[in-house]
């Protein structure tokens, strides 16, 4: 157990459960050493996930380690900053409310451990420039979890993408229509707030806006505007937004929680001179549309071999992202969603946000903004 990668998870929410998975699916270069939240059962609650998922899965490994796994009594501490000392961990990963982000990734930073950060990784472009400054004056890997692009559908995506089968692009669309009611935002006190959350934008419809950004490359301007129509909450409840690529294509971002009565879809669309490809599914696991003009005849359905199922949002790329990141380490690489990869798509919501509360478009690259500039909550 000793030459493996010591990981802890500060933060036991809902989204932990994938960091565990992420965990035990590196097994045979990962251990789970500790666990950080104020609260007490949360914490017995991810250690309890760890011990059943353990028990369900599989593992392709010898008897000895797995039972060596399954007795490893994993650490909780209340105080993250006591985790931080603790000579058995190598990695930090953070699964907290997204406003403590920056704070605790620079805190682990500090500590000499690398990083795995859930998006999005900071909500002002101030603080993400200062974790990704800290990671990289000390030579620390910094990851964001846009898990998304490991999925072997956008991997199939990226490859086309790369291999110029698009020929000039003309324009995409990210789309994500979901319902999130007044109970979603009333279950905690962070939900809906500018200061924690961010915006909808910034939660819920942040993975496609990556993906957007990714594909489509540089962004020259963008035009938005964003209202708070249904839900009591602080921020936007839906936003649209349209964006100049400085490739000359053009987007749009739709962005939703308000669609009756439940979640209808997440979509993203790339058009070229030369191709169309339409990717959906509640995690982007689903090619529904595969064409170019040099395809076979049957390649579209051959391409439907990369769809997958899956019964939740998150999807299953939090595996490869953990184990992109440990290759990272091992290599004394970056990791594939660094720092700065993981800055394109805040960056992309700030405008956003900075577009609709003036009234202007607003111009690349985005001087320091944050999810609470340009705000009077007492109006």
């Amino acid at each position: 157990m000793k030459d493996k990668l010591g990981f802890a998870i500060i933060g036991c929410g809902r989204i932990s459960s994938k960091h565990v998975e992420g965990i035990i699916n590196n097994h045979l270069e990962a251990r789970l050493v500790a666990v950080s939240d104020l609260v007490e059962e949360k914490m017995d609650q991810s250690i309890e996930f760890y011990n059943d998922y353990l028990n369900e899965k599989n593992l392709e490994t010898s008897t000895n380690e797995l039972e060596e796994l399954k007795n490893y009594k994993i650490k909780k501490y209340k105080d993250y900053k006591e985790l931080l000392k603790d000579k058995d961990i190598n990695v930090v990963t953070i699964a907290t409310e997204s406003g403590y982000h920056p704070e605790i990734a620079i805190e682990s930073l500090k500590a000499d451990k690398h990083v795995i950060v859930e998006k999005p990784m900071a909500l002002s472009i101030t603080d993400a420039d200062k974790m990704i400054e800290v990671a990289e004056e000390r030579n620390l890997k910094l990851s964001v979890c846009h898990q998304n692009r490991f999925n072997p559908t956008i991997q199939e995506l990226r490859s086309a993408l790369e291999e110029d089968r698009f020929g000039k692009l003309v324009h995409a669309v990210a789309s994500v229509r979901w319902n999130r009611n007044e109970a979603y935002f009333n279950m905690d006190d962070w939900h809906g707030t500018l200061a924690l959350d961010g915006g909808i934008l910034m939660n819920q419809c942040i993975h496609n806006i990556d993906m957007l950004r990714w594909m489509m490359g540089d962004v020259e301007r963008i035009t938005a505007e964003t209202d708070t129509f249904l839900r009591d909450i602080e921020t936007e409840d839906a936003g649209v937004a349209v964006l100049r690529f400085k490739n000359g294509a053009v987007g749009i971002i739709e962005g939703t929680v308000c669609v009756y009565p439940r979640n209808l879809e997440e979509t993203f669309n790339i058009f070229g001179e030369k191709g169309t490809v339409r990717v959906a599914g509640i995690a982007m696991n689903e090619i529904i549309d595969w064409n170019f003009a040099d395809g076979a005849g049957n390649e579209a359905e051959q391409m439907k071999e990369a769809n997958y199922e899956t019964d939740t949002v998150y999807g299953y790329g939090h595996n490869l992202l953990f184990a992109d990141v440990i290759e990272a380490i091992k290599e004394d690489r970056k990791p594939l969603i660094d720092g700065r990869e993981g800055k394109k798509a805040i960056e992309v919501i700030l405008a956003i946000y900075k577009s609709s509360r003036t009234g202007q478009s607003v111009e690349f690259p985005l001087e320091d903004y944050s999810t609470t500039k340009g705000v009077n909550l007492d109006e």
